[in-house]
């Protein structure tokens, strides 16, 4: 009897042994996993941070306040026969000549021809347009003189957002170039205001007159093309493999094919769509529709892969309650699993738009790498998409495309938010539909 109490004992001490091991092992476990999410929320933290402070200067310019006169003389320009200023001869009067006598009076002291040419420079190359719609307006201006705030060019920019002492030279502008901003500066000619160019303009060879509408008009118009192909063809191809394909070695051999093509890198695809696309077909170069027909094909097997994964996790009782109350093959697939996979087939759009949104090389292969200024108005127009935009910008000398390389990156993964949220919106519809 005692020996049998001995033995339950060392039974129980035995027991209470592993279970404190199996508690330790699994508060270990439960422990890594939580510093492994903490890390990775972390270092997304740094990364978004890191993006944020470096696309900040891009979110506002410099302008400098210049004594402008309107001088007839030097615009060039004459009365017509009613004695008024016509609007062609506006048009083609010389604003740069202007610009240069208002800046020489400001700064009397600049003679030589090596410095009136970097006391130009000072200006945005953009600014003649700008005075020249000013004067378009209101005709009037002519013969007087105003202060106008008027954009810096993007060295005299990146060296006011810069850490150098105004005054001080830099590798940007020199030590003329300098004094001229700190005489500006302690005059209170130098304002910083709202970078809205950012977001108005289309690309540009100068920092600042770069904007991002072009290549975001671009992004969206590629992005429904993809998802207008991909999502329909992608469902379609999940219910029929598995729900109404035969089990044979074809279907074996498409789903393979289907796995591989997931695994296939990205400029594969950009090469299909240049030989077939492009050369076959004859669409545009460097069009939406063709980078939407590019990006559709790389998405599709993501979404095919999740699809079928989620129609088939329906519960086949589902399947078999609808079948016995006479619902056709048909009704019970479009009617019952569609519905109930939704949540998981929109999951796996999701996860693939999101991927074409990032995608550079295959877009590369098809010319949307080109220089696009104008604004795309439709599928078949010119344009170019957020990351070749951010590509071209990143490889530039200029230091005032640094910060809106970071903008733009910054600008992307906004966007990628609102569409990763409008779905999940939608998946949470379907799933509270299901629930109910």
């Amino acid at each position: 009897m005692k020996q049998t109490k001995t033995s339950k004992s060392l039974i129980t001490s035995s027991i209470e042994k592993s279970l404190k091991k199996r508690h330790a092992k699994e508060f270990r476990f439960k422990l890594m996993g939580r510093m492994a999410i903490g890390f990775g929320f972390l270092m997304l933290v740094i990364l978004i941070f890191d993006i944020a402070s470096k696309a900040m200067p891009a979110f506002y310019q410099h302008h400098l306040k210049i004594d402008v006169e309107y001088n007839k003389e030097w615009l060039e320009i004459a009365l017509d026969e009613q004695g008024n200023f016509a609007e062609e001869a506006l048009n083609r009067a010389n604003y740069r000549s202007m610009i240069r006598n208002s800046l020489y009076q400001m700064f009397p002291e600049v003679k030589g021809r090596k410095d009136k040419k970097s006391l130009l420079q000072l200006l945005s190359s953009n600014v003649e347009f700008d005075l020249r719609d000013q004067l378009l307006k209101n005709p009037a201006l002519i013969g007087t003189k105003h202060s106008i705030w008027l954009l810096a060019d993007g060295d005299v920019d990146s060296y006011l957002k810069s850490n150098a002492t105004i005054g001080e030279k830099n590798g940007r502008i020199n030590a003329k170039q300098a004094l001229w901003v700190q005489s500006l500066s302690e005059n209170e000619k130098i304002k910083a205001s709202a970078n809205y160019l950012f977001f108005t303009n289309s690309d540009s060879r100068d920092p600042e007159l770069a904007g991002i509408k072009g290549a975001l008009v671009g992004t969206l118009l590629t992005m429904l093309v993809t998802l207008a192909i991909s999502f329909p063809i992608g469902l379609a191809t999940a219910i029929y493999l598995e729900e109404f394909a035969p089990k044979n070695r074809w279907t074996d051999i498409i789903e393979i094919n289907i796995n591989n093509l997931a695994a296939v890198p990205s400029i594969v695809f950009g090469l299909l769509g240049l030989a077939v696309i492009i050369n076959l077909f004859g669409l545009p170069r460097s069009a939406s529709l063709v980078g939407g027909i590019v990006l559709s094909l790389m998405t599709l097997p993501t979404i095919i892969i999740a699809s079928r994964a989620s129609i088939k996790a329906v519960p086949i009782s589902i399947k078999e309650a609808a079948t016995g109350l006479g619902a056709s093959k048909m009704q019970v697939t479009l009617g019952h699993v569609v519905p109930i996979a939704m949540p998981g087939i929109l999951t796996g759009t999701i996860i693939g738009i999101a991927q074409a949104l990032g995608e550079t090389a295959p877009l590369l292969m098809i010319g949307m790498v080109a220089f696009i200024v104008d604004v795309p108005s439709g599928f078949t127009d010119a344009a170019t998409v957020m990351p070749v935009q951010i590509f071209l910008w990143a490889d530039s000398p200029e230091q005032g495309f640094l910060a809106k390389t970071s903008a733009a990156i910054f600008v992307l993964l906004v966007v990628l938010f609102m569409i990763t949220f409008s779905a999940t919106l939608l998946r949470k519809k379907f799933e509270n539909k299901v629930n109910k």
